[in-house]
């Protein structure tokens, strides 16, 4: 399909190695055990980040260690791919001190969801360099044969994606192609008008999150609509918004009704309730690829293309 000129990053083979970081959230070295181990179980080696174990305060380390860290695997010869360890808070206080410059003429997958939408809108932006959405280690060290762990294993690979989910009450039926961009729908409204800020014009849109406020997931659209961000879409995929908070008196919609109210001027598809985010099953999407989105009566349908 016609679009941006996309730097695909080289798929993972066996023997290749992982790094591991925490540009975010405290993670022990202890935890990080699980998802080390499964990695190698595939047939991948792995180096752990000096932010493995690190803390400071809530964060892996300072500003200035994470920074460091994430510099040293992004512009590591023999790093094939970065697994991050966690999400949280804090990737937005380093992500302009990262130097890409190296990364531009040899990508390699960075992988991780939640915070991590940081970095992963500021790559697409700056860069259109394709990223991997997906489980990181503290969801591995919960399960590493489930079907999200495997969807990774495949993704890791560069096998083809093809995903089906139930029919939802508010899907909107359609056919379109585009870029997928998105992940986490509160980070992506803290970087509007920044240098992180995603272009939605003519992609398909996923949005997800958690622990939020109803009003706040209302508010959140609202201003993604002012923003010209959902007039232009190709369509729009719409993944778990789990454990919502609500004020003493109710709010009136559910995250989902919410959403809908923002997009249902527009003609595209929308598919609700797709398997990735903060849910049991987070599926992996690679990020910055172009994929076919599908919604009829029966089914949604993502495939990659």
């Amino acid at each position: 399909m016609a679009d941006l000129d996309i730097n695909v990053p080289p798929y993972l083979k066996k023997g290749d190695i992982i790094g591991i970081i925490c540009p975010a959230g405290y993670f022990s070295e202890e935890d990080v055990q699980p998802a080390k181990e499964a990695l190698e179980r595939w047939g991948y080696q792995v180096v752990l980040g000096d932010t493995v174990g690190n803390q400071y305060f809530q964060y892996a380390g300072t500003d200035e260690e994470r920074a460091a860290d994430f510099q040293t695997m992004l512009d590591h010869p023999d790093i094939d791919l970065i697994l991050f360890g966690r999400g949280g808070y804090g990737t937005i206080r380093i992500i302009d001190k990262i130097d890409f410059s190296r990364f531009r003429k040899h990508p390699k997958w960075l992988c991780g969801y939640s915070d991590i939408t940081v970095v992963h809108s500021f790559v697409q932006t700056q860069l259109h360099i394709p990223t991997m959405h997906c489980e990181m280690c503290i969801d591995l060290k919960y399960g590493t044969h489930d079907r999200a762990a495997r969807t990774i294993q495949s993704s890791f690979k560069g096998e083809r994606i093809y995903y089906k989910t139930e029919a939802h009450p508010l899907n909107r039926q359609g056919r379109s192609e585009g870029i997928l961009v998105g992940g986490n729908l509160s980070l992506l409204t803290e970087m509007l008008c920044s240098d992180s800020d995603l272009d939605t014009n003519g992609k398909i849109l996923f949005l997800e999150d958690v622990h939020e406020y109803l009003y706040k997931i209302d508010s959140m659209m609202w201003s993604l609509k002012r923003a010209g961000k959902l007039s232009g879409l190709k369509g729009l995929v719409i993944g778990g918004f789990t454990r919502m908070e609500q004020d003493e008196i109710p709010f009136g919609q559910t995250a989902y009704e919410s959403i809908y109210e923002q997009v249902k001027e527009f003609d595209y598809p929308i598919c609700f309730d797709f398997p990735a985010g903060h849910r049991f099953n987070n599926f992996t999407l690679r990020l910055g690829m172009p994929y076919l989105l599908q919604v009829d009566a029966h089914e949604g349908s993502l495939k990659s293309v």
